[in-house]
């Protein structure tokens, strides 16, 4: 039987002048809602966007879940349902660990 386990996923970004910060989360959300669960959160750093990503999924699919957030996000574009599209630009995507002040998060993912 798969053990479910919590994992984190930073990106940082370049929105376009116009672009919608929420576009490349919502890019994600939509992306892995099949997948796993999870949670963002997106925040400005100087001139980008940082998207964390923390989602729980069975351990073997990880790796898949990865780089499903690493292609979505370089895709760089949402077309929303009012039309509205918004860009971004991918500078870096890393693993990362769940920090002590998402314990919490992540363990609420693990329970649903």
């Amino acid at each position: 039987m798969p053990m479910r386990c919590a994992f984190a996923h930073t990106a940082e970004l370049d929105l376009s002048a116009d672009g919608d910060p929420t576009g490349p989360e919502v890019a994600v959300v939509a992306e892995l809602r099949p997948v796993a669960r999870l949670h963002t959160a997106v925040r400005r750093v100087g001139d980008r966007t940082r998207l964390r990503v923390l989602f729980a999924c069975d351990v073997d699919l990880e790796d898949e879940v990865r780089r499903r957030i690493d292609l979505t996000l370089a895709r760089g574009l949402l077309a929303g349902a009012d039309g509205a599209v918004s860009r971004w630009s991918l500078r870096d995507a890393l693993p990362g660990a769940v920090q002590e002040c998402e314990r919490a998060e992540a363990e609420r993912l693990l329970a649903t």
